[in-house]
């Protein structure tokens, strides 16, 4: 196994391990529209494709648990888009995304079968999935600071008899 960045590979360079493609696809699914919309363009020629499923909208229950080990329950519902596409060459992609952005999930599937082509791997990583990765850590840091900056430390003082 060798490391493309964050996505590990296959020796021959696929991307067949677990988790490879749920990595891509989670942060495909973070990536603001205009990111995939720019990625896009940016591909020369563009890809052709067809539609497996048109992208479409529904509802999903969403169940949590307290604390992440107590009972389950219905926390609520949440509009999900999702869409499949076939690019010309074979590989089939799916993308799910929360809300009703139709565009995103066409594009989220699309990058998703280009990713499982290893002649676009690199270049997909360098362009998109990289720069998608330190936006999300930034974002992420920064949201520890501020949140940071409200701790309250509590202690407790022990009286001596």
């Amino acid at each position: 196994m060798t490391m493309h960045g964050q996505i590990e590979l296959a020796p021959d360079g696929s991307a067949e391990y677990p988790g490879v493609r749920q990595a891509w696809l989670a942060l495909l699914a973070r990536a603001d529209i205009e990111e995939l919309d720019q990625a896009f363009s940016r591909l020369a020629p563009p890809p052709r494709y067809e539609f497996l499923r048109p992208p479409e909208s529904g509802m999903v229950m969403l169940r949590a648990r307290i604390g992440g080990t107590g009972d389950p329950f219905h926390l609520g519902e949440a509009s999900v888009t999702r869409c499949s596409v076939r690019i010309h060459g074979g590989h089939t992609g799916t993308g799910y995304v929360l809300g009703r952005q139709r565009r995103k999930a066409e594009l989220v599937a699309l990058f998703d079968a280009l990713l499982m082509e290893p002649d676009n791997r690199s270049d997909l990583e360098r362009s998109l999935l990289r720069p998608l990765r330190e936006r999300l850590r930034d974002e992420r840091a920064a949201g520890a600071q501020s949140s940071g900056t409200t701790k309250v430390e509590f202690f407790t003082m022990v009286r001596g008899d």
